[in-house]
């Protein structure tokens, strides 16, 4: 049992490692190319090697997930050779130590209960949209605007709220996202893959990713490729169908005494016709009904 789950977790630091070395070319890399055929995608598993001054046959031990303890001055190496920036350094670092001092059994999922003063807060933070969303982006509360500002996704249940989900499979999030919804689904490919470093056996991670597997091309195609660094912008625009073309400041802020519960905030300068747009969004927003209509007295009944 030990030794599947040390070789499971040696085996997720190989793909990393592959997958970056397919998409790094020679060029980029430092090296000159001759004029031949080359067949394998990005660098070849020598090139790398010899870049990272470590032995081939060591190499490819990595790679096919055999040696599972690389020091840190390999996996340093490796990052200069492959041109890795701090987040994806940082993910390579993660999953080699997850790979040396694996966990047989994965963390229990953080709660998905939303701490009442962090929901006064979403209220007191209106017209602007926010909500609270788990480490694997369910969507868990919300102010009206909050809700609202993602179209249609108040059509689904609430325990299949979630943004990936959304971006993916609701009918419009590309209309809403129009010329850069590539940018939004590759920014939140590259939030999951980083969490899946750290915790690959989630059950709300592995139910998710693998709901978007099988439903989903697009997520398919962006999943393989590993990538982990999310170059998210400060400014989304939305085209949303009630309020029009907005852009927006987008926040995302670490709840304290929460473990793994996010709040994202969208504001806009007051004044503005897209602060304006955010007064109408949160005026027009359903509301929840907290409390059911009572059912009408039948005659004769006391008062």
């Amino acid at each position: 049992m030990a030794s599947e789950s040390a070789h499971s977790e040696g085996a997720e630091l190989g793909r990393y490692l592959r997958a970056r070395r397919t998409q790094t070319t020679p060029a980029q890399a430092g090296l000159t190319v001759g004029t031949g055929i080359r067949r394998t995608p990005g660098l070849r598993r020598e090139e790398l090697a010899t870049l990272a001054g470590i032995s081939i046959d060591y190499y490819v031990r990595l790679e096919r997930g055999r040696e599972t303890r690389p020091s840190p001055a390999v996996l340093d190496a490796l990052a200069r050779a492959l041109r890795m920036d701090d987040q994806e350094q940082q993910h390579l670092r993660r999953l080699a130590t997850r790979a040396a001092r694996y966990t047989p059994e994965p963390p229990p999922a953080p709660s998905r209960t939303v701490r009442p003063h962090l929901k006064l807060l979403l209220e007191a933070l209106r017209p602007h949209p926010a909500y609270v969303v788990s480490r694997s982006l369910d969507l868990l509360a919300w102010n009206p605007g909050g809700l609202a500002l993602y179209a249609g996704v108040d059509d689904w249940p609430v325990k299949q709220r979630n943004i990936a989900r959304y971006l993916f499979l609701h009918p419009a999030a590309r209309d809403l996202f129009a010329g850069n919804w590539e940018k939004q689904i590759t920014g939140c490919v590259a939030r999951l893959r980083a969490l899946a470093g750290t915790a690959p056996d989630a059950p709300d991670l592995a139910g998710l990713v693998g709901e978007l597997l099988l439903k989903s091309p697009d997520f398919a195609g962006l999943w393989e490729r590993y990538e982990v660094t999310s170059r998210k912008p400060a400014q989304k625009t939305f085209h949303h169908p009630q309020v029009g073309t907005v852009t927006l400041t987008a926040q995302s802020l670490q709840a304290e005494g929460t473990p793994g519960q996010r709040i994202g905030v969208y504001t806009a300068e007051p004044g503005t016709p897209d602060h304006d747009a955010l007064v109408l969004l949160d005026l027009t927003a359903p509301r929840p009904k907290e409390h059911p209509a009572p059912a009408p007295k039948a005659p004769g009944d006391q008062p």
